[in-house]
């Protein structure tokens, strides 16, 4: 019945932490008892922890079961524990293989938040509306650092990056005075009509559009971009479904069978490509579906005066929906150039090429607002996990159905929906 919460290392960026002291508190009055790694850079401080009733320790051996929130080094696994934390592995991430071995040389159960879901597949558990929020912050501030560069002085330019606010609510203030700037003075005429295409409506999606709508938002259908009027006083925002971005090769579009036959469609989102001054990247991406943008969409876009300015890459699978994603970024460099001759990615604000945002951790960019909401989450699976008994085997394993199908490893062997990692793992050293 102890549970242990580990130090974040995998970014000095990474400051959140699966369960506030608060949440803590009330656990351990339920009677669990938890020991806590010490951190520096955690947005709550030990001394948080420690006055709710947890231990502070560098040493989690004690602890039965051990959270996170991302990938756990090889070398700092321990055997035999029940780990819970994002492990990025299903899609097979060969990053992440070497991890997914380890765990089961050790003979660890690993329970996956990412895969914690109802009995319709929805995700129970996530950061993703914070990487929404941060995500459009964040590409707004590229937009005017883009734009100034370009010679443009835009309202966008008082915009900072997300993890420079104090709090989400003092961002979303400062990008709402933007909004009424816009409002009352007009944008450069060069610019419009200024147009925010969304890919995706999920979580992501959700999170990017309550900041864009801080401004003034007027939305529109994806089939009538090209025939947008010049307001000067409005942005255009545009909401992307599956339909938008890909077509079957034969006969009408089905959402289901595209899902499960994704080979059958081509992607066409490149017609709308022209008139995006923005676009944000929020879909879920493998490599059996059609790419959202590719390389020679965007060698092509800009072989004239291409609009395309910013791509806001939240999803940021690398080379993935949109293929120019070469590389991730950090916090304090979020943005690359894609030049598109070269093809490669440039320490640059504007040249022949988008300006591409690809922080792959941006819920840590609002480490206090993520970390609360999503230890609001988890804390109420936290009893069922520390109570299990893991010496039964995966089938008699007395989880509820949600957690149960986040067991990616039980006890150093991969569970019957993941068996196909087996082949990802071979090779691995």
């Amino acid at each position: 019945m102890i549970v242990g919460i580990r130090k974040e290392d995998k970014s000095q960026w990474e400051r959140r932490t699966p369960l506030v002291p608060g949440d803590v508190k009330e656990l351990i009055e339920k009677g669990l008892q938890f020991v806590v790694e010490p951190s520096p850079i955690r947005i709550f401080p030990d001394e948080e922890y420690e006055r709710a009733g947890a231990r502070i320790s560098q040493d989690l051996s004690g602890a039965r079961v051990i959270l996170g929130v991302k990938e756990i080094p090889p070398e700092k696994l321990l055997p035999e524990k029940v780990y819970m934390f994002f492990s990025h592995t299903i899609k097979g991430q060969p990053y992440n293989m070497p991890m997914l071995k380890r765990l089961l040389e050790l003979g660890d159960t690993l329970i996956d938040y990412e895969k914690i879901t109802d009995e319709r597949g929805r995700r129970l558990i996530f950061f993703g509306t914070f990487a929404g929020y941060a995500g459009a912050i964040d590409t707004l501030w590229a937009l005017g650092k883009r734009l100034e560069e370009e010679g443009l002085k835009t309202p966008f330019s008082k915009i900072k990056q997300a993890y420079m606010y104090s709090s989400l609510e003092e961002a979303k203030e400062e990008i709402s005075s933007v909004g009424r700037e816009i409002q009352e003075k007009g944008l450069d005429p060069e610019l419009l009509p200024l147009v925010i295409g969304i890919a995706g409506y999920g979580n992501v999606s959700r999170g990017a559009q309550e900041i864009i709508d801080l401004l003034p938002v007027e939305e529109v259908q994806p089939e009538d971009l090209g025939k947008l009027g010049k307001k000067n006083r409005v942005i255009y925002k545009a909401v992307f479904k599956e339909w938008h971005m890909v077509e079957p090769l034969e006969g009408a579009f089905d959402l289901q069978d595209y899902y499960h036959n994704p080979e059958k469609y081509r992607g066409v989102f490149s017609r709308y490509l022209p008139y995006l001054t923005v676009l944000i990247n929020a879909i879920y991406w493998d490599v059996r579906y059609p790419r959202l943008a590719t390389r020679q969409d965007l060698e092509e876009l800009y072989q004239g005066k291409a609009k395309l300015k910013v791509i806001g890459d939240i999803s940021c699978d690398i080379e993935g929906a949109v293929e120019a994603t070469v590389k991730c970024t950090e916090p304090d460099e979020p943005v690359f150039l894609y030049d598109v001759e070269k093809q490669k990615a440039i320490n640059a604000f504007s040249g022949k090429g988008p300006l591409i945002l690809a922080v792959d951790i941006l819920p840590s960019e609002l480490p206090r607002e993520s970390s609360i909401y999503f230890s609001g989450v988890l804390k109420k699976f936290i009893p069922r996990v520390a109570e299990a008994d893991y010496s039964l085997p995966y089938e008699r394993l007395n989880l509820p159905p949600e957690l149960k199908r986040a067991v990616i490893v039980h006890r150093g062997e991969l569970t019957p929906d993941y068996r196909y990692l087996e082949k990802f793992i071979k090779g691995v050293e």
